[in-house]
C-alpha cells in the first residue's frame, strides 16, 4: 500500500519466455525440384532453420509405404505414380510451431483452391493441378516423427533447447570447459587464439569417447 496522493506504479516481472522449438517434414515434389534453390529462400526467410536435406528419387514400393495412410484410397495410385516420377528433395524445418506454420505457408492441398482462397501461398505458386501441388507437409506431430525418419533415419528426434532450458544446458554442460579453455587461451597467448581455443575444446571435450579407433583408409 502507498499513501493517498503519491503516484504507484506496478512493475510486474516477467519469467522469461519459453520457447519449444518443433520440427516438421518439407517435401519437395518432382515437379518442383527445379525451384528448389527458390523455395528453400522462402523457407528461410519465413523463420524456419533446416536441419537437414536429402534428394532422393523413391520407388513406388518406398512411396507407397511414406503415404501408407492413404493407401486404398482413390487417389492413391495417382499419387504413389507422381511421387516416385523423378527425385523429391526431403528437408527438416524447425521454427516454433513449425507444423501449422509449415502448413499455412503451404496453403490448401488442391492447388486450384490455393489460388482461389490463398493467392500467395506456395502451392499457389508452385502447384499445377488438384494432385500436382509441389509441396508436402506434415500434418501433425506423430506424422512429423514418422516421415523425418522415414527420410533421416539416423537423425535424433530429441526437443531442441531453447530460452531458458537451453542457457540451462549451457550452464551445465558447455560453460565450464569454455571457461577453462579461455583461461588457457589468457595464459599461452598464441598467436591465433581462434584456432588454438578450436583445438583445446576438441582435446579436451569432456563428451569424446574414452577409446580411440584407428582410422581406415
Amino acid at each position: 500500500m502507498s499513501d493517498a496522493g503519491e503516484p504507484t506504479d506496478a512493475i510486474e516481472i516477467m519469467e522469461p519466455p519459453h520457447i519449444y522449438v518443433e520440427r516438421t517434414l518439407c517435401i519437395i515434389k518432382p515437379d518442383a525440384v527445379h525451384k528448389a534453390e527458390e523455395i528453400q529462400a522462402i523457407i528461410a526467410k519465413a523463420g524456419f532453420t533446416i536441419l537437414g536435406r536429402r534428394r532422393v528419387h523413391l520407388s513406388p514400393e518406398q512411396t507407397s509405404d511414406l503415404y501408407s495412410d492413404h493407401y486404398g484410397k482413390m487417389f492413391f495410385p495417382g499419387l504413389v505414380q507422381y511421387l516416385s516420377s523423378g527425385p523429391v528433395i526431403a528437408l527438416v524445418l524447425a521454427a516454433d510451431k513449425a507444423i501449422s506454420l509449415w502448413n499455412q505457408l503451404l496453403g490448401p492441398t488442391n492447388t486450384f483452391k490455393a489460388r482461389e482462397l490463398v493467392p500467395d501461398s506456395l502451392r499457389a505458386i508452385y502447384g499445377t493441378d488438384d494432385q500436382r501441388n509441389a509441396l508436402h507437409g506434415s500434418d501433425s506431430y506423430t506424422a512429423a516423427e514418422k516421415e523425418i525418419r522415414f527420410f533421416f533415419p539416423d537423425m535424433i528426434l530429441e526437443p531442441i533447447p531453447a530460452g531458458q532450458a537451453a542457457k540451462n544446458y549451457l550452464v551445465k554442460n558447455v560453460n565450464q570447459t569454455l571457461l577453462k579453455g579461455l583461461t588457457s587461451v589468457c595464459k599461452v597467448k598464441p598467436a591465433d587464439p581462434v584456432t588454438w581455443l578450436a583445438d583445446w575444446l576438441i582435446e579436451n571435450n569432456p563428451n569424446k569417447p574414452l577409446v580411440s579407433e584407428p582410422l581406415i583408409n
